[in-house]
């Protein structure tokens, strides 16, 4: 190799380093603007892990199918419709208990535990706790209200998501296979249990598991 090559190598390689450079910062960038699914800052979820633990212990009977997390992660960020049909989201929730609800019309198991929630609302709903069942019909949106009103719903909030986001959000991320399926969500916005399937939620034992997540 003469001396000429020797000097003009590294000259060539240079773009190629700066290059691979600029990638690494690059990604380093990103990996701070996307983490990976589920990571949760220091202290984040610190008032759901002081309860999850005596959640957990009250996952049996009516609820049996309610499952916790080792630890407690943020929930999902969710946007639906108020009452007033306009946009808000379960964020607006922060600092109280909620059951977060999705539900459709045409989800007969949906439509039987409809009555247990709005029962559970009356015995526990306060400015600490709310039922957030989030109805997700996409087509002939009056179904929802007019099977509010047909079983006499007198507690439950009417909130709505008529383009399903909150389903297929909730999908994408592995959180949700079928209907209904139920969340519950810790004033810190945090995911403490959740249930695939109905559930009896006025019932003694829903009741419990709740209350030991205040």
């Amino acid at each position: 190799m003469t001396e000429r090559t020797t000097r003009q190598t590294p000259r060539r390689m240079r773009p190629l380093l700066v290059g691979g450079a600029l990638v690494a910062v690059a990604a380093g960038v990103l990996y701070g603007i996307i983490e990976p699914a589920g990571k949760k800052a220091s202290g984040e979820c610190a008032v759901s892990d002081a309860v999850i633990g005596r959640v957990a212990a009250l996952e049996k009977g009516a609820v049996a199918a309610a499952t916790s997390p080792k630890t407690a992660q943020p929930m999902i960020g969710l946007d639906f419709l108020g009452p007033d049909g306009k946009p808000m989201s379960l964020e607006a929730f922060r600092g109280r208990l909620t059951l977060v609800n999705i539900w459709a019309t045409w989800c007969v198991p949906c439509r039987e535990e409809m009555p247990t929630l709005d029962r559970l609302q009356a015995k526990l709903g306060s400015k600490d706790f709310e039922v957030v069942a989030i109805n997700v019909d996409t087509a002939r949106l009056e179904r929802a209200r007019d099977f509010f009103r047909d079983i006499s719903v007198k507690n439950l909030t009417f909130y709505s998501d008529p383009k399903a986001d909150v389903f297929y959000r909730l999908r994408t991320a592995g959180k949700v296979v079928g209907l209904p399926t139920t969340f519950l969500v810790g004033r810190d916005g945090c995911e403490i249990a959740a249930m695939a399937g109905p559930a009896d939620w006025s019932s003694d034992d829903a009741v419990a598991m709740i209350r030991a997540a205040h």
